[in-house]
């Protein structure tokens, strides 16, 4: 069939098929006989129109024009000329084949294709015309060309970090971001506009309905493919998923967020990974957290839909938002986790984190789930057993309790909650809720009237922080406020814990009675001891409590629930010999099992961006109390501040870490 007659016969609206893959291409015919114009230059794509973008003729001009094609004749020489090529700052991003044409009195003469003069257009976020255009030079450095970075994760009151290599110039790395955009089918007429490629991202690393990069798992099984937090970085993971061309196996929030930002970073696109610890999984669109419970005060799991993660990672990219009004610019939440179906897929943003800290939940994409991930109020209801439901407390601050980012420039944490919302208790955090409220979510359980302490009796409660393999304590507090005397009957419910919130197992109950004279504080201890949690722990070593007491008096409802994690054991790191880019030096792992447990089918991973490519070695097993050892010889390529990083992970035993910071020396000049 002709390529005329191929091209009419998909007849409808569209005059050619759609043009969605960078890596398809036509050849040019290097002559075109009494042609008034070349039909292609510069080209991307399998059928380039130039309306699309897809076909760029680049005009030699005597001076460049902000904002459009041309190349300026630079120097001229006996047999060749040096042209400077300026490129649109709204032109498509992908990977363009280069022709030069040149007219003669007889048509036009094209070089033959030749793949070393293909090039690579990027968003430039150093050019102010560019949608993604960020003015501070240390901002660049630090969210475009950072390869290393820190994502925060643990619990609110026990922050943990763990390194994570980007490795956003890595080879392949960047053909393989163009491949993730033609596995998505995207058109490239759209591969110009950070909106359209920043939410083709957030589908497409997720492989729930799209055979994307990377497979989600929260149930603690991995027997087909690697724990999530066995990695240490994404290149690991985009050359599996090339090279198979199936999704990997497994990825957990953090694992997403990594991944995602090395898309991002790598086509351009400002980005960082951020950390909400206590965040919303609001399944009802209420913008509340709805917690039953049973007349006795457990937890009714049954009617409890809603899930309170420990911690949740997403992204946010950096971009102008034409589509909204002035203002909604700037940081734009992007999340890869898929959790919510959005316009027909599992995806999440953008969403401006302006719109979001006023409640304008109204402006695309997706602001409402990510509004309620930071900012919705903890309710919890009694399900009467003749089928009413009372609301008993309004908990406002457990929600976004706290949401960081890595600082420029360094490893420490940045506190960007005054990004998402305003400050519990003001006026404005509570005017950005009922604006939300009013953009059309489902009516949620009325609050209004909900008296905090009517008894003037309070709770609270603690957790020790504990070693893994260790007893741990909790200690429950109770304050009577008023010259009454009260009695209260408390409930605990102590559970091994997904980090989402979900529960596993409960591995204690326990029911006791407070008497509490006026005006007094009275202490109750509970001990939990090891053999209750180790047999069923699950890889964060995440312990969630759930206290609720109820004033016999008032029959007022007190509810407290905390989360603690466990201290794990560390991998620890070693060189010796030189540190110099192109000279051997050799790094050791080294593993202390600290448990009185045998851990099995133990690997170890170890990565070090510019020192080390990714690798991994297995261990049968580690006897209690036994260290295993690691060495590898390593070259370096890469000179300055440099990471290496480690974890290990195993049948009983998973997210220990371990990283190091070496300084690479370049290679002494001859």
């Amino acid at each position: 069939m002709s390529e005329t007659s191929r091209i009419s016969s998909f007849g409808g609206r569209r005059a050619v098929p759609p043009n969605n893959s960078n890596a398809e291409e036509v050849d040019l015919p290097t002559e075109e006989i009494h042609s008034l114009v070349p039909r292609g230059v510069n080209m991307e794509g399998r059928y380039p129109q130039e309306n699309k973008g897809t076909y760029i003729p680049v005009p030699i001009v005597s001076e460049l024009q902000s904002g459009k094609w041309g190349a300026k004749v630079v120097t001229r020489e006996d047999n060749s000329v040096r042209l400077s090529v300026q490129s649109s700052p709204e032109c498509i991003v992908g990977k363009f084949r280069m022709y030069v044409a040149v007219w003669t009195p007889y048509g036009i003469l094209r070089t033959r294709r030749n793949p070393e003069t293909d090039t690579y257009v990027l968003f430039n976020p150093w050019c102010e015309d560019d949608a993604v255009y960020l003015d501070d030079e240390k901002e660049r450095e630090e969210y475009v060309l950072n390869d290393i970075g820190v994502i925060f994760y643990g619990e609110v009151n026990d922050i943990k970090t763990r390194s994570w290599s980007y490795g956003q110039f890595e080879d392949g790395i960047l053909d393989i971001c163009l491949y993730v955009m033609d596995r998505a089918q995207m058109d490239l007429s759209g591969r110009g506009n950070p909106i359209k490629v920043s939410r083709v991202g957030s589908a497409m690393v997720n492989a729930k309905d799209d055979e994307g990069v990377v497979v989600g798992s929260w149930d603690n099984v991995y027997a087909y493919g690697v724990p999530p937090s066995a990695w240490t970085g994404s290149v690991d993971i985009l050359l599996e998923y090339r090279s198979s061309e199936n999704p990997v196996r497994y990825g957990q929030c953090w694992v997403f967020a990594g991944v995602f930002n090395t898309f991002l970073r790598c086509l351009g696109i400002p980005a960082r990974v951020v950390t909400n610890y206590f965040s919303a999984h609001d399944n009802d669109a209420n913008l509340q957290m709805d917690i039953f419970l049973e007349e006795d005060g457990n937890v009714n799991s049954t009617l409890t839909k809603d899930s309170v993660w420990n911690y949740h990672c997403w992204n946010e990219a950096w971009m102008t938002r034409p589509d909204l009004p002035v203002g909604f610019g700037g940081w734009q939440a992007v999340d890869s986790t898929p959790q919510e179906n959005s316009d027909g897929m599992f995806r999440c943003g953008p969403a401006s984190v302006q719109a979001i800290k006023h409640g304008h939940v109204c402006f695309q994409f997706d602001a409402p789930f990510v509004f309620a991930e930071v900012n919705s109020d903890l309710i919890y209801i009694t399900a009467k057993k003749d089928g009413t439901h009372v609301v008993e407390a309004v908990d406002p601050t457990h929600i976004g309790k706290l949401i960081v980012t890595k600082q420029i420039g360094g490893d420490g944490m940045k506190d960007i909650t005054d990004s998402y919302k305003f400050q519990e208790g003001q006026k404005e955090e509570r005017l950005a809720l009922e604006t939300a409220l009013m953009y059309g979510v489902k009516k949620p359980f009325n609050t209004e009237g909900v008296i905090k302490s009517r008894s003037n009796v309070d709770m609270d409660f603690e957790v020790e922080n504990a070693v893994l393999g260790q007893d741990l304590k909790l200690t429950i507090t109770f304050q009577n406020k008023s010259h009454r005397r009260y009695t209260t009957t408390a409930y605990l419910s102590a559970n091994i814990i997904f980090y989402t919130g979900v529960s596993k197992a409960e591995f204690k109950k326990e029911t006791f009675s407070v008497m509490l004279e006026p005006l007094s504080f009275k202490k109750e201890e509970v001990l939990i001891r090891a053999g209750e949690y180790m047999g069923q722990l699950l890889e964060q070593a995440s312990l969630h409590f759930f206290v609720t007491a109820r004033v016999n008096e008032t029959k007022d409802v007190l509810v407290k629930q905390k989360s603690t994690v466990l201290i794990i054991p560390e991998v620890i790191i070693k060189v010796r010999g030189a540190q110099v880019v192109g000279s051997d030096m050799i790094v050791t792992v080294e593993f202390t099992n600290p448990l009185k447990t045998t851990l099995k089918n133990v690997w170890i991973h170890l990565d070090g961006p510019g020192i080390t490519r990714p690798m991994r070695k297995m261990f049968r097993e580690i006897l209690p109390n036994s260290t295993v050892q690691w060495e590898e010889v390593c070259r370096p390529w890469v000179s300055g501040p440099r990471k290496l990083i480690a974890s290990m992970s195993s049948d009983s035993l998973r997210h220990v870490y371990g990283e190091l910071d070496v300084q690479i020396q370049r290679q002494p000049s001859m």
